[in-house]
């Protein structure tokens, strides 16, 4: 009898605490070393567990207000990084949800280049949006269909099935319309050819889930077709010979991924042809990895060229043809040709066609993506946001509103400023444009009046008298340290949490703004701006060792390193399940090697 009291209390235990069947999950899987970490995120999201009376108060909370006020329909546009944190953050239950998109699944982009070896499985970086739709207590839904055109003056998107193809034949019948309220463009980017002839037809990418599983049947392809005994060892060279353009972290990481596999796994699987192997990398640039420190980008440089992989660094690509890549070196007329078996093209991205059709109807057609304010806004369209790869924020200058600023801060029209009066004024400049935070960090100091002070020696702060040229041309400087922000998932991710944010308590910051005052108008602004805060980045390089370049001018290169990366990026996975099996398909790796099967 104690025995069955003891196992209804244990079941009872689980009915009650959900999160105990997650915890011992990953305590078997990985040592519970990420437990603590994704807790303290479910705690901060959730704020604790909502009883099911709970849920039953807050639906009819919201049926009844849905009943007493129409609810604003909010469509979201894309299921990547922005679209998915945007969704999973968002509380809100006065909007009606509809995402848009021809992908029915989120991709955990920076493991991309571990499928293409076999180190992680495809389907363990997947997670269905409605898996992470029918989680919420608001009112969301999904439609696979892929958006072709944006009607900003009738508040329209119109889509196509998604798995139409997209033909100058399409019947008009096909297509159809969603309206809104606000829209939001999350659609990401593609890859960037720059026009270079060939590139289409004969490169692979690395974008999409499909681009990882297709690079993965390629590599097994090549060494297949390598092993069979009618080749030549010319031919078996050429297909062996495996070309990367761009020395970025995605083609550097992928590099790093193939000599792993040919190091550990090809030895005992295609011994006859190991040491016909070779990988490029192509690189227009003068170093890979060049938006790292320079300590990493030595490092990374050294490392492969102990691993055998050549650097071929100021080397721009000319054209693609089915069997060689032609270059041309930095300072020099003169092509050069190469053949190959594979190439993976990683130069860059570049604006969707729908965006660029929707930035030629907004003004926008000289743009790269579109350009956005502070707050995420599109500039021009108040009631549409866009975020992640397919925007930039284009940041206002403190110049702009120095007229406004100066005429705020002398109040007494004296025309020049005390030490008082700039600080006062300072706050709000520091809060409305972020560039000048950034200028006084680079300048290691915590008050601006220190960098005005460099030029007025060692008088008493408090009585100097600034004129209005001294403070306007300091402020001009801090203009110059303004930065397009990266097309990272990082950056995309915390937009979505930010946008999430904001829509969570529009109508309360409706009533009483929280932003900083306007410097053009009376009164403040709904929200804080948008603050992107770098937490780091890292580099795999192979060979189990990792670069990582983490804030505060941190720098860790090594073993270590790569168990940080396992750790960081095993937590950030968007669920318990794909977690589950990103971390089995890591320990799978370590002890029976990568699958060399060609699906």
């Amino acid at each position: 009898m104690r025995n069955f009291n003891f196992f209804c209390r244990f079941g009872s235990a689980f009915n009650d605490y959900p999160s105990l069947s997650k915890i011992i999950a990953v305590s078997t899987l990985s040592g519970g070393s990420l437990i603590a970490y994704d807790q303290a995120n479910t705690n901060n999201g959730n704020r604790g567990h909502v009883s099911h009376a709970d849920a039953i108060t807050s639906n009819s909370i919201a049926h009844a207000d849905a009943n007493t006020s129409k609810k604003k329909k909010v469509v979201v546009l894309g299921t990547g990084w922005a679209g998915m944190s945007f969704l999973k953050n968002l509380k809100n239950p006065n909007y009606e949800v509809e995402v848009v998109s021809p992908r029915n699944f989120f991709v955990f982009t920076p493991l991309l280049p571990s499928v293409t070896c076999g180190k992680v499985e495809a389907r363990s970086i997947v997670e269905p949006i409605r898996n992470i739709i029918r989680k919420k207590n608001i009112d969301v839904s999904y439609c696979e269909a892929e958006c072709i055109r944006i009607d900003p003056a009738n508040k329209k998107i119109y889509c196509r099935n998604a798995r139409t193809s997209m033909n100058a034949n399409a019947k008009r019948g096909e297509e159809f319309a969603v309206g809104y309220d606000y829209l939001i463009i999350a659609v990401g980017a593609q890859v960037n050819t720059f026009n270079t002839p060939g590139v289409e037809g004969n490169c692979h990418f690395l974008k999409e889930i499909e681009d990882a599983q297709k690079i993965r049947r390629n590599v097994i392809e090549s060494f297949e077709k390598a092993s069979l005994p009618n080749l030549s060892e010319e031919e078996r060279k050429k297909i062996l010979h495996f070309v990367v353009v761009g020395g970025g972290p995605t083609g550097v990481e992928f590099s790093g991924e193939l000599r792993d596999f040919v190091n550990q796994d090809v030895l005992k699987l295609y011994p006859t042809v190991q040491h016909l192997v070779k990988i490029t990398v192509v690189e227009a640039t003068d170093h890979i990895l060049n938006m790292f420190d320079k300590r990493i980008t030595k490092f990374a440089e050294g490392k492969f060229l102990r691993d055998d992989i050549d650097v071929k660094l100021g080397s721009m690509v000319t054209k693609i043809s089915e069997n060689e890549i032609s270059t041309r070196e930095k300072g020099s007329d003169k092509p050069t040709s190469m053949p190959y078996g594979m190439v993976l093209w990683s130069t860059g991205i570049g604006a969707r066609p729908l965006i660029k059709e929707f930035m030629k109807q907004i003004g926008q057609g000289n743009r790269r993506a579109l350009a956005t304010d502070e707050w995420l806004r599109v500039e021009g369209c108040d009631s549409i946001y866009a975020l992640g790869d397919c925007a930039t924020i284009n940041q206002r200058k403190v110049v702009e509103d120095i007229a406004e600023i100066l005429k705020r801060a002398d109040t007494d029209n004296s025309g020049t400023l005390t030490v008082k009066k700039f600080r006062e004024v300072m706050k709000d400049v520091i809060a409305r444009y972020p560039q000048v935070k950034i200028y006084m960090e680079s300048k290691r100091v915590k008050d601006f009046v220190d960098i005005l002070m460099e030029a007025k020696g060692k008088a008493a702060k408090e009585t100097i008298e600034l004129s209005i040229e001294e403070f306007k041309s300091a402020l001009s400087v801090a203009d110059s340290k303004m930065k397009n922000l990266p097309a990272t998932a990082q950056v995309a991710n915390q937009q979505g949490a930010y946008l999430a944010k904001c829509f969570n308590r529009m109508e309360e910051c409706e009533k009483n703004p929280e932003g900083p005052p306007r410097f053009r108008g009376t009164g403040r602004h709904r929200f804080q701006p948008f603050r992107y805060r770098h937490l780091g980045q890292f580099a795999p390089l192979g060979g189990e060792k990792t670069a990582a370049q983490l804030p505060g001018d941190w720098v860790s290169i090594g073993h270590s390193s790569q168990w940080l990366w396992y750790s960081i990026y095993a937590s950030k996975q968007v669920s318990w399940r794909t977690r589950a099996l990103v971390v089995s398909d890591w320990i799978r790796r370590f002890i029976f090697g990568r699958d060399a099967s060609g699906i």
